[in-house]
């Protein structure tokens, strides 16, 4: 799946988010903070394994010099029935493992595909009243992106992949993986190996701020300033209800911070409207 050239991350207007902003910091917060209870922490199907397959798997593991004779044994002498069952758990046990490290070290960010969802600015952007962020794909991390998968089930895993080959991304895909009722979201996220870390990303990489429908004019002027001091590449736009379609509508505007526009005799003058 290509990336799309540019995403999107909503944002509450709190003072860590306009330190975040200040800092060009991504934060990368654990998974066990994520309001969804199945993300990050799915117990997927096993597919059962064929005999074919058991045999398959048995004659691979015989073939490796590094078995005990005692491993040796015991592969050779368990009915195929039995193997099933201990390939099965061993699959299993390896799938807790990585979840339960994924869970307890990793960090997460999150991004989307679109900025005008009416769900998203109320569920991540202040409910209308924050900010929505966008970023250039082309540019690191953000070129790394995996993109989340939305499924109607729990993923079935073909514990071949895990037991023959050490081929870990089927439990890695799990980690990207959410029901069909967060779709919506359209995310693609970006995994850090150690939660709580603050990621600092070049300036160039932030495209575009959008302003919700009902931000307030005195928090837009401070995103304004705090961008102007730091980015002038950044384009503005601003948000207002769409009166035809059930989405927030932008326009780019550019800001002139107050003195600028006083010198420019932009202001009204006492006593004007």
């Amino acid at each position: 799946m290509s990336l799309p050239s540019h995403v999107y991350k909503y944002e509450d207007l709190s003072t860590q988010v306009l330190r975040n902003l200040k800092g060009q910091v991504l934060y990368f917060g654990s998974p066990r903070n994520f309001n969804d209870p199945y993300d990050c922490a799915l117990n997927p199907f096993i597919k059962p394994l064929s005999d074919e397959q058991v045999e398959d798997v048995r004659r691979h593991y015989l073939s490796q010099e590094r078995l005990t004779d005692e491993q040796r044994a015991q592969f050779s002498q368990t009915g195929t029935a039995s193997l099933r069952e201990m390939l099965a758990r061993s699959a299993m046990q390896a799938i807790d493992a990585a979840r339960t490290d994924f869970l307890n070290t990793k960090g997460v960010t999150c991004f989307s595909e679109v900025n005008d969802d009416l769900l998203m600015w109320s569920h991540y952007g202040g409910r209308y009243k924050g900010i929505c962020l966008e970023f250039d794909t082309t540019i690191e991390p953000f070129n790394l992106l995996k993109k989340v998968r939305y499924l109607e089930r729990l993923p079935e895993i073909d514990v071949r992949s895990i037991l023959v080959t050490k081929t870990f991304d089927p439990v890695l895909e799990l980690f990207c993986t959410k029901s069909k009722a967060w779709e919506y979201e359209c995310e693609w996220r970006a995994i850090h190996k150690v939660a709580g870390t603050e990621y600092t990303y070049p300036s160039a990489a932030l495209r575009g701020v959008y302003f919700g429908p009902d931000i307030d004019e005195q928090s837009l002027q401070i995103v304004c300033l705090v961008l102007g001091g730091q980015n002038e590449h950044v384009k503005l736009y601003s948000g207002k209800r769409s009166t035809t379609e059930f989405k927030v509508e932008f326009s780019r505007f550019t800001y002139t911070p107050h003195l600028e526009a006083k010198r420019r005799g932009l202001l009204p003058q006492k006593g004007e409207a």
